[in-house]
């Protein structure tokens, strides 16, 4: 009995301790995450607005400086996506937690040397259509704005796609920039663009069929290239 007894504490005991193991463990985690939410959070105030609460357009220009890249650099509008920001030029300190926290980035360093981390994730097939998707969403700066005008078009195909697709986004921005009859496009119009670089052969357009449920305008791009070189 004695030994069964023996048994059944030594059990016990090792129990115990790696159950206080547990609780160590799991209290220094959740001490560590909060100071990391902490350092976040300090981060974000050195570039938002007091009166505001968010990061505005100059506090961006700050950060830019920091991280030594442009504004205008595709991988500004990355981290706006990974943060899911909602309004153009502005970071919420929500927006800037998720995003910095995905990230692992509680320092101007830590974020710096991310970048080239969240531009492969944004490269990744599986993300860059949701990535395209919200670079047109993040420019819809007015409430039920629907479409955008063809000039900040021609800017953003060549921020998110120019480097994908050169050559036919080149094409695209100079028939865009000579037609006439599009002042604005849409995301119907936007996303179907993505998906013609990706199935539609260049420059040839041999496998494009009008019949098939393309917008309009690429009806019309595929004509004008025709005449182009007719």
């Amino acid at each position: 009995m004695r030994r069964g007894s023996s048994k059944k504490g030594s059990a016990n005991s090792t129990t115990s301790t790696n159950s206080s193991a547990m609780d160590l463990f799991r209290s220094a985690s959740g001490k560590a995450a909060t100071k990391e939410l902490e350092r976040i959070d300090q981060l974000f105030h050195s570039y938002s607005n007091e009166s505001s609460g968010m990061i505005d357009p100059e506090g961006i220009e700050y950060l830019c400086s920091d991280l030594e890249v442009e504004h205008t650099d595709v991988r500004i509008l990355m981290l706006a996506w990974k943060m899911q920001a909602e309004k153009q030029g502005y970071f919420t300190l929500e927006e800037w937690r998720k995003g910095l926290k995905a990230l692992h980035a509680d320092t101007i360093i830590k974020l710096k040397k991310a970048l080239p981390e969240l531009e492969n994730e944004v490269r990744r097939p599986s993300n860059y259509v949701d990535f395209y998707s919200y670079a047109f969403r993040y420019c819809l700066t007015e409430e039920k704005q629907k479409s955008i005008d063809i000039e900040s078009i021609c800017e953003l195909l060549e921020l998110v796609l120019g480097s994908h697709f050169p050559k036919q986004v080149d094409l695209f921005i100079q028939y865009l920039k000579t037609q006439v009859d599009y002042k604005v496009i849409n995301m119907d119009q936007w996303m179907g663009f993505y998906r013609f670089c990706n199935e539609i052969s260049f420059p040839d357009f041999n496998n494009y069929d009008e019949e098939l449920a393309w917008p309009l305008i690429l009806d019309n791009f595929v004509d004008w290239v025709k005449s182009k070189h007719s």
